[in-house]
């Protein structure tokens, strides 16, 4: 069996995940090798095209004027705030229709469950990417990282994109240091500081599982035997990596706008009570929260424009999702 308890991980109350060697002759071989893996054609190339089209008529639902057919309302002011200029958390949007229809597509289900070999899962209330090309006045630098604390040891957290749109290698995309997660703790057994990069959070901030890392630190992982490589993805792939795994997102330089859906999803038993309840309540009035499903459920602050609250900002979802069932265990709402 692939989660194998050995001991417990201060603080966090979930058992060491390690894999014990199983071989399956499918994705999971190439994930619990590399770090990441992709699971080919999860959703049709259709319902890709659904979720292509339900992003962009979130983006102009804000009526800023944006016109994917004309470059020249590819700026800020013409979009509701995101992060690293296409990264939307806020705005209720992790809670909108579209966004849990792919949370609960049946073969990411799936692909979660085999991957914990549990259908009892929690699900966090991630954001998605709508990455415009050639946006002129967006400032954007390579942040390679890890979301995984190196208090923390073993397999605690896999995150997930749903990839919409044909992603060559000029276009918008992941990036993964391929082979790193299992160099983690080698890595971090020396004393290690974050790089001083424009989105490193304040030593304040008390979701401490992010790692930026510093350009020797790259180098170390290649030296080591790693590669730094680009993900071609069709539409309608997942992407799966360890929170380990060195990544960031690659800016496109084609002239295809990037689509995906952010999705991650841990064992339920991962969570403490009080957590589940936290999350529960966060659900409920249609909060975001970070990649982790089952613990750092911090939640997402309003959205910042010229450094005060966007007036546009909203405090439900534009359309609210079908509350079913498997939402609610998902949510933490309902127990398993």
């Amino acid at each position: 069996m692939v989660p194998h308890a050995t001991e417990p991980i201060p603080d966090s109350g979930v058992d060491l995940i390690q894999h014990d060697g199983t071989t399956y002759g499918d994705w999971r071989d190439d994930f619990h090798r590399d770090g990441f893996a992709i699971v080919k054609g999860v959703i049709t190339p259709e319902r890709a095209q659904y979720y292509r089209n339900k992003q962009i008529e979130w983006l102009q639902s804000f009526d800023l004027g944006f016109d994917p057919s004309d470059e020249s309302t590819w700026t800020q002011e013409h979009l509701p705030v995101s992060f690293k200029g296409g990264m939307y958390f806020a705005y209720a949007s992790t809670h909108e229709k579209f966004v849990w229809e792919a949370r609960t597509e049946p073969k990411v289900q799936e692909t979660f469950a085999q991957l914990w070999e549990t259908d009892e899962l929690l699900c966090s209330f991630d954001g998605m990417n709508i990455t415009l090309p050639r946006q002129k006045d967006l400032k954007w630098s390579p942040w390679p990282h890890c979301d995984q604390s190196p208090q923390r040891k073993g397999m605690q957290c896999v995150q997930g994109l749903l990839n919409y749109q044909p992603n060559g290698p000029k276009d918008g995309g992941l990036i993964i240091m391929k082979g790193s997660s299992k160099l983690f703790d080698q890595f971090f057994s020396e004393s290690r500081e974050q790089d001083d990069h424009e989105d490193k959070p304040p030593e304040d901030y008390d979701f401490k599982d992010l790692f930026i890392f510093k350009e020797s630190d790259v180098q170390w992982f290649k030296d080591h035997g790693c590669e730094m490589i680009k993900t071609n993805l069709e539409p309608g792939d997942l992407a799966l990596w360890d929170s380990r795994t060195m990544h960031y997102a690659c800016f496109p330089q084609g002239d295809r706008i990037r689509h995906v859906q952010y999705i991650c999803m841990t064992p339920a038993k991962f969570a403490k009570k009080e957590d589940l309840e936290h999350k529960a309540a966060l659900f409920k009035r249609w909060h975001g929260t970070t990649h982790w499903p089952h613990c750092n459920i911090h939640e997402q602050g309003p959205p910042l424009r010229n450094g005060v609250e966007d007036p546009l900002n909203r405090y439900e979802p534009r359309e609210k999702p079908e509350i079913t069932k498997r939402v609610l265990q998902l949510a933490a709402v309902e127990a398993y």
